[in-house]
């Protein structure tokens, strides 16, 4: 089901600048019935896109009313919300007055093979590279291009991600996860000030173990980690088998943060 700013339409304008310039952010969002275990987390990043962006932002709880109605009866959905800056004359800059376009679509969960949460995801060392823009870093804009060139890069069933770096040789996250690395006895995740996105679920691992080190990870350095797995709101916590050539086992921490997620109120399996 799809609703347009309220109203079960499946079409926006050929002029909305979502459309014209990637003007607006999206949320991904995981609901088990009706209930959003991360749900504060996304509204809260929505909420402060839209303020850096210079959107005008949603009232998240009619937001909340409008993703549950297009789950239904679903025993799982995923949800995206879209904004955008809405219809505007031709050019750059900002409307005189914004009306944003709302879009809220419920979709099938994707499936995801027990045997991946027990072993591990085999990926891909993309080429395309991240370029810095620290003004859009962390958000989840409508800009994917460099996501859509990566996932191009392969066409492997048997590879089920792709580990993006950075211009400056840091490894940096999957085309729609994010990584974290254990280097010797420390956690860590690359830092996303500069590009990249800021999870939610990479925020509740935050959470969840506050030793966790956020700084820059050099590709050479992270495919040296004892353990490697990716956080995803949609998928949960998928450890990594391979990148390339070097093999990886899930380990204790990622056991752990697997846990953490049911305890969230996930399922690991799609029902």
């Amino acid at each position: 089901m799809m609703l347009i700013n309220g109203l079960p339409l499946d079409s926006v304008s050929a002029l909305d600048r979502g459309l014209a310039y990637g003007d607006g952010l999206f949320e991904t969002i995981r609901f088990e019935g009706i209930t959003a275990p991360l749900w504060s987390r996304h509204a809260h990043r929505l909420l402060t896109s839209c303020e850096r962006l210079r959107m005008p932002a949603p009232d998240v709880h009619s937001l909340l009313q409008e993703a549950q109605q297009t789950v239904g009866d679903q025993r799982q959905a995923v949800v995206r919300i879209t904004l955008t800056r809405g219809v505007g004359a031709r050019g750059y800059a900002l409307p005189a007055v914004t009306s944003v376009t709302r879009i809220v679509a419920a979709f099938p969960i994707p499936a995801v093979h027990a045997s991946i949460y027990r072993d591990g995801v085999r990926m891909h060392r993309c080429q395309t590279t991240l370029a810095d823009q620290p003004l859009l870093a962390g958000m989840k804009h409508l800009n994917r291009l460099e996501q859509v060139l990566a996932r191009a890069e392969w066409s492997d069933t048997a590879i089920g991600e792709g580990l993006l770096c950075d211009q400056h040789g840091n490894a940096i996250c999957a085309t729609a996860a994010n990584l974290f690395a254990v280097i010797g006895d420390v956690l860590v995740t690359p830092s996303v000030e500069r590009c990249g996105v800021a999870g939610v679920a990479r925020a509740a691992v935050l959470d969840a173990l506050p030793g966790c080190q956020i700084r820059e990870l050099p590709l050479t350095e992270c495919l040296r980690a004892s353990e490697l797995f990716l956080s995803s709101s949609v998928r949960g916590i998928l450890p990594i088998q391979a990148v390339g050539d070097n093999v990886y086992a899930p380990g204790p921490i990622t056991r752990a943060m697997q846990q953490h997620w049911r305890d969230l109120g996930f399922a690991m399996e799609q029902a």
